[in-house]
């Protein structure tokens, strides 16, 4: 598998370096470097932590030697940097050449995790740099001293700014060289000197960090030339018996240089003190990775085949070392092997994941509380060879995968179970592991044994099943995610593209990534349905999910075939109920039943005579015993037993989950066919299982019965006819065919024994009513019968109680009584208001015309407008019936008076114009309007030829005020009565500049702006005052003056006002219009109750005088109400009256025979004149 590291350990750290080792690639040895222009080196160092211990290793040096080099060269093809492996795929591993390596001067060194490794020596635990920065001369070496006798090692940087040597001759650089040396001298006088004549001495500890210091030393010649700055490492490690402190020196062999024309001076920049880790990781498997930093950009994405985690497998098991399955030869025995494997069983992956206390659930699970048989069953599964899709063959689960962040551990345990379509639950006591696999079944259930619900269906929706599904999985040769596509193409032209996206856990195979998608894609399209039901606590104890079931359902089935068993011997049962049950002794029976033991035993009949069901000749009912030998065995009384024949089989489930609900426990399983997986696997046909009677064809029903009904459906009244009859054994559907009046005929689809015809009409109607099976299939023949309907066919009732009463000037109210028909009141009935312009009540519902829109038949009473002649109502109902009869009321209107205009008010049109009470304020001649008044006065003027305006002289008054009609005279109001008026005033200002006036320019010629500037710091408001008192007495009290807004306003006398205001003595107000208009409203009074005449004139007192007119406005009694009076009752020809006296205050009615005798008639009137006393 390939391994992505997750711990990157001492990465990523800039090393220049001088010791040779043994490289990767090439590019080690000990010559002198020589470089035609020299360049500094970095270095990348990886720590990687591959996986907890123990590993197999890498698969491409399966067979090599570990710690060796062939080993760790072999090892490089399974390590790719960036996608690429460091040698190539093809590389001979016994052989492998330069030419081989991808990469070059590549250092690696792997440990597997064992208890016992020992640490890798090029791991540095603590650095610690100090700065020297000190020029080193042939004259003047350099010296530093440590005192840390902790460290293993020493690094002596130094640095270039160049090596130039420029020939005279063609100015040529030919480069240079310097030969240095470094002396480290001990406490105890012991001195080390390193330089190109020398190697080491004795005190230097041979195998340091970076490998042994070689006997010739020429890397200390440096050799080569370079513009640039150039910087080199010496790294000399230390021996463990050093006497500390210690001198290091750094010298200059090499005269220094005199000439301008050659550069190879150097500084010693620093001096790194180094800690070996020493730390061997035990039982974590990681490799150190040294790489050349020159071959990438950045620290390159690494990663790492390798064969995992070793692991116990059973002892009769050995490893496929071509695909890591587990091949078992002889019998399992229960134990597993003292030494650990590489494989990848998913099954036994998990037992160690579960068992393990180091990185498992080992401190919580032991060995003895697994299910090793359940596991090893699984296992055998798994390793199980099927086609690969590439003309090979592979393990049907292989479990390929890099568990390297925290997780829940049931989410964990659930993810390993799923790469081989397994589950875990606890039971008995132990943790036992489940397998959706060819199972036979292990349980029965029927009526018998579940609970008076019985057993529930249920499916998935079309919407949610998929037809296309992709499956991810770990491509091998690409090193990435790829995805593997099936389709049920039938499915797909069915019910669209339903495409599901999922996560092949653990797959690095495309066929086993296609083997699950194909495994989604049956499950989805046909198993789809679920039962669930509820048993007792016999049956709960005993199933377990995982376990496919067997169910013998009579209401599915269509036959009872199971039961309870009343007697019985080891060949033959006798079944509690006959009358119900259907034996069949025909078409090759079978009979199951549940043995002492909670098996199921199922065996061939022979025949079946009455209640009793006898085997096949030879076959007895068998249970194994404790020497797990089948012995014959009676199964008990009142167990469970199905029969079952070719033409009628049980329905088998899978179950999914078993709650406990008190003393019930309650049991999901989904649909189980036993031949999907060789379906899935290579498309062999499905089995298909007869599993109910119920697609025969059925009788027809009997009994039909007919009833009309009239009911109300929520608001709508409407007829029905009900058609009930007696159910028909095995049908699942009944279909009802009608026709009206031989008309055609119409379909209605039923699972009850119940039909519903709504909105029945009047007429007759045939019926053919079929009986329909479980396949869809009706009756051969159908029952036929007809009925004669009345439906909704009368019209409705007349209008009752109309009334009528005014609203206002303009709107009336109609009431009537709430109409008793149903279909009126509800659905679509109405009630029809219209109108004829006829008063002498010769109007009729065909000769009027509609008012308002028909109102719902569920009305009393209407807002219609104020109009004379007659009003009609009738009913309708909602076929579209009226009543038969009419319904009326007659108004005979007075005349109709429009709103009085009391009087209209413009001080600026009169002559002179604003006469009013003027407070610094001016009319104005040029601008025709009212204006501020300047506050200069006319002697201080020097010069009266500059003045523009001599209203306006030394500024303009920051506030002046306009009062009208407060006293007697043309603009005086005066109602002569308390009264509400409606006040609308007449308001127009304009704001302006006084010198910026059109007459003000000097120089028109010069003018470019003829608009003027904007006047904003000025206002004016038009107020308002009331008083009840008589305006003109001399001493009247009138409110506090208020904002004049239009509306109405309760008074006698009124009177106005204008406040100006300015905040800039430059910036003025015109008021170009100033008035109001004063109205009346028009109003109706009338009586509540009839008035009796009595038997001469009868006087009548208005409740509130009307306003009449003044001599001021309008003339007196100028607008004097109109009068009419609607005698009630009876009125003989000939019979008249007089309406006289007509004041503001009432009126004088007096009823007269033909004969101009006086009557006594009982009247009501209705006065309609302008404004309202108060």
């Amino acid at each position: 598998m390939f391994r992505i590291p997750e711990i990157h350990s001492g990465a990523g750290r800039k090393e220049i370096q001088l010791n040779p080792f043994k490289w990767f690639g090439g590019g080690g040895g000990t010559a002198t470097i020589t470089l035609g222009s020299l360049q500094s080196r970095q270095a990348i160092n990886l720590i990687e932590v591959i996986s907890e211990g123990e590993i197999e290793g890498f698969p491409s040096a399966a067979g090599l030697t570990k710690g060796t080099d062939a080993y760790s060269q072999a090892a490089l093809k399974d390590i790719f940097l960036d996608k690429t492996p460091i040698i190539r795929p093809s590389a001979d591993p016994n052989n492998i050449q330069t030419a081989d390596f991808n990469f070059q001067r590549i250092k690696f060194e792997p440990r597997f995790g064992t208890s016992n490794q020992t640490h890798i020596k090029a791991i540095s635990e603590i650095e610690n740099e100090v700065g020297v920065g000190v020029k080193v001369t042939n004259a003047l070496p350099v010296t530093r001293t440590v005192t840390n006798s902790d460290i293993d090692a020493i690094r002596v940087t130094i640095r270039f700014d160049a090596l130039v040597n420029i020939n005279e001759k063609d100015g040529k650089n030919l480069g240079a060289h310097v030969d240095v040396f470094i002396e480290i001298t001990e406490n105890d006088g012991t001195v080390s000197r390193f330089d190109k004549n020398q190697g080491g001495k004795t005190s230097i500890q041979p195998g340091g960090l970076f490998g042994t210091i070689p006997t010739q030393v020429s890397e200390f010649t440096i050799r080569g030339k370079s513009r640039n700055a150039y910087s080199r490492d010496f790294v000399i490690p230390i021996k463990s018996n050093a006497s500390f402190p210690i001198q290091v020196k750094v010298g200059r062999l090499t005269a220094d240089s005199t000439s301008e024309r050659k550069t190879d001076s150097f500084s010693w920049t620093s001096l790194t003190t180094i800690i070996d880790e020493r730390k061997a990781y035990p039982d974590i498997a990681h490799l150190y990775l040294r790489l050349d930093a020159e071959q990438f950009s950045s620290v390159p994405q690494r990663m790492y085949r390798i064969r995992g985690i070793k692991i116990k497998i059973p002892h009769n098991a050995t490893v496929d070392q071509t695909n890591g399955r587990l091949i078992y030869n002889g019998l399992f025995n229960g134990t597993l092997t003292t030494t650990t494997h590489w494989c990848t069983d998913p099954a036994w992956i998990l037992f160690d994941l579960l068992t393990n206390s180091r990185y498992g659930l080992g401190e919580h699970i032991t060995e003895a509380q697994l299910d090793k048989y359940a596991f090893y069953s699984a296992s055998v599964y798994c390793s199980e060879l099927v086609d690969d899709g590439q003309g090979g063959k592979e393990p049907r689960y292989s479990c390929n995968v890099v568990l390297q962040k925290r997780e829940d551990a049931l989410k964990t345990v659930m993810a390993l179970s799923s790469v081989m379509r397994g589950m875990t639950f606890w039971s008995a006591g132990s943790l036992t592991l489940t397998q959706d696999r060819p199972t036979d079944p292990s349980y029965l259930f029927n009526l018998s044994n579940v609970t008076a619900e019985g057993f529930i269906y249920s499916g998935t929706s079309l919407k949610t099943r998929s037809t296309v599904v992709s499956v991810s999985y770990f491509d091998m040769e690409n090193q990435e995610l790829n995805f593997e596509t099936v389709e049920n193409t039938t499915a797909k032209n069915k019910y669209g593209i339903i495409h599901k996206k999922i996560s092949g856990f653990a797959c690095t195979s495309r066929n086993q990534a296609r083997r699950l998608g194909r495994f989604v894609l049956f499950e989805e399209q046909n198993s789809t349905e679920t039962i669930s039901f509820a048993t007792g606590l016999a049956e709960g104890v005993i199933v377990r999910p995982g376990q496919v079931i067997e169910v013998s359902d009579p209401v599915r089935a269509g036959l009872r075939r199971g039961g309870r068993i009343s007697a019985a011997t080891t060949n033959t049962i006798t079944v509690d109920n006959t009358s119900d049950t259907d034996l069949d002794a025909t078409n090759s029976p079978t009979i199951s039943v549940i043995m002492p033991d909670g098996t199921v035993s199922t065996k061939n009949v022979a025949s079946i005579s009455g209640s009793v069901i006898t085997l096949a000749s030879g076959e007895n009912f068998q249970m194994k015993n404790s020497s797990n030998n089948l012995v014959n065995t009676a199964p008990n009384v009142n167990s469970v037993w199905i029969l079952q024949n070719t033409t009628l089989q049980t329905t088998q489930w899978r179950v999914v989950g078993i709650t406990e609900d008190k003393d019930n426990y309650a049991v999901t399983a989904t649909a189980y066919n036993s031949g999907k997986y060789a379906f899935i696997e290579d498309d062999s046909p499905l089995p298909v299982r007869n599993i109910t009677v119920l697609n025969e064809l059925v009788a027809p029903p009997g009994g039909a019965n007919v009833v009309e009904e009239f009911f109300i459906d929520g608001t709508t009244a409407r007829t029905r006819l009900n058609i009930d009859f007696n159910p028909v054994p095995r049908a699942v559907e009944y279909e009802l065919n009608y026709r009206l009046d031989n008309g055609n005929f119409k379909t209605l689809r039923s699972k009850s024994t119940e039909f519903q015809i709504l909105d029945s009409l009047q007429g007759e109607y045939e019926f053919q009513l079929f009986s329909i099976n479980a396949s869809l299939e009706p009756s051969a023949q159908p029952t036929t019968f007809s009925f004669n309907a009345v439906g909704k066919s009368a019209v409705p009732g007349d209008v009752t109680g109309l009334t009528i009463e005014p609203i206002s000037s303009k709107t009336v109210r109609l009431r009537w009584n709430l109409s008793t028909d149903l279909d009126v009141t509800h659905g679509g009935g109405r009630v029809y208001i219209r109108h004829s312009t006829k008063t002498d009540g010769t109007g009729s519902f065909s000769n009027a015309t509609d008012l308002i829109q028909a109102l719902p038949g569920n009305s009393t009473f209407a807002d219609v407008p104020y109009l004379e002649g007659e009003y009609i109502l009738k009913f309708q109902d909602d076929g579209g019936r009226f009543s038969a009869g009419e319904t009326s009321v007659i108004i005979d209107l007075p005349d109709n008076l429009a709103p009085l205009i009391a009087l209209t008010r413009r001080e600026d049109l009169d002559i002179p114009k604003f006469q009013g009470t003027k407070t610094n304020v001016a009319f104005d001649a040029v601008t025709n309007s009212l204006n501020l008044a300047g506050v200069g006065q006319f002697d201080t003027i020097t010069d009266l030829d500059a003045v523009a305006s001599l209203d306006d002289v030394g500024g303009i008054a920051p506030l002046g005020t306009y009062e009208f009609g407060g006293s007697p005279g043309v603009d005086f109001l005066d109602l002569g009565g308390v009264f509400s008026l409606d006040l609308k005033r007449h308001f127009l200002t304009e704001a302006f500049f006084p010198s910026d006036l059109f007459d003000s320019i000097s120089d028109i010629d010069a003018r470019v702006d003829f608009d003027g500037l904007t006047a904003t710091k000025v206002n004016a408001e038009m107020q308002v005052a009331v008083t009840q008192d008589d305006p003109s007495s001399g001493s009247p009290t009138y409110t506090a003056f208020q904002t004049f807004a239009n509306g109405t306003y309760k008074g006698r006398g009124f009177k106005f006002k204008v406040n100006m205001t300015s905040n800039d003595p430059d910036q003025d107000i015109k008021v170009l219009q100033l008035g109001y208009t004063a109205s009346l409203q028009r109003r109706t009074e009338q009586s509540t109750t009839a008035i009796a005449s009595g038997s001469g004139a009868k006087n009548i007192s208005f409740g509130h005088n009307f306003f009449t007119g003044t001599a001021g406005i309008g003339g007196v009694n100028s607008n004097l109400p109109s009068i009419a009076v609607q005698p009630v009752g009876s009125f003989a020809s000939g019979e008249y009256y007089e309406v006289t006296n007509i004041s503001s205050s009432g009126f004088t009615v007096h009823f007269k025979d033909s004969s101009n005798n006086s009557i006594n008639r009982n009247f009501n009137y209705i006065a309609t004149g302008f404004g309202k006393s108060n």
